[in-house]
């Protein structure tokens, strides 16, 4: 096993440093988004969303600041949804079997993407209504 208190061992693992730990985090970022659109469909309509909400946000005549609200809120709800399906991989991952952890795990997931929802929900409303 390695040890990951030393740092040089540490610093090998992520990748590298400088500029190229950069640009391994922008491939892994990548990756993660192509996996994410292609195996999880709650992904793909988030994004969808975003590809509707986004340039209405543009568009519409409010403040700057409300303009950041609007542009914010869809692409924080497409994070919680990065983060939903990751702890769902992970959960999988270590086991398909039922157990009640891991239904609150996921549970609890889908609940911070509801909050998500319901957070474009009450900003938008505010802001445009």
């Amino acid at each position: 096993m390695t040890d990951l208190s030393d740092p040089k061992t540490a610093r090998e693992l992520k990748g590298g440093t400088g500029i190229r730990r950069i640009i391994n985090a922008a491939g892994y970022s990548m990756n993660g988004f192509r996996t994410a659109f292609r195996t999880e469909p709650a992904f793909r309509q988030l994004a969808l969303l975003n590809v509707i909400l986004l340039p209405i946000a543009l568009w519409v005549d409010v403040s700057p600041a409300e303009r950041a609200i609007l542009l914010a809120t869809p692409l924080l709800s497409l994070t919680i949804e990065l983060i939903n399906s990751s702890i769902e991989h992970v959960v999988d991952r270590i086991s398909l079997e039922l157990h009640p952890l891991s239904k609150s795990a996921k549970d609890m997931g889908s609940a911070a993407q509801f909050m998500g929802l319901v957070i474009i929900a009450v900003c938008w409303a505010a802001i445009l209504i």
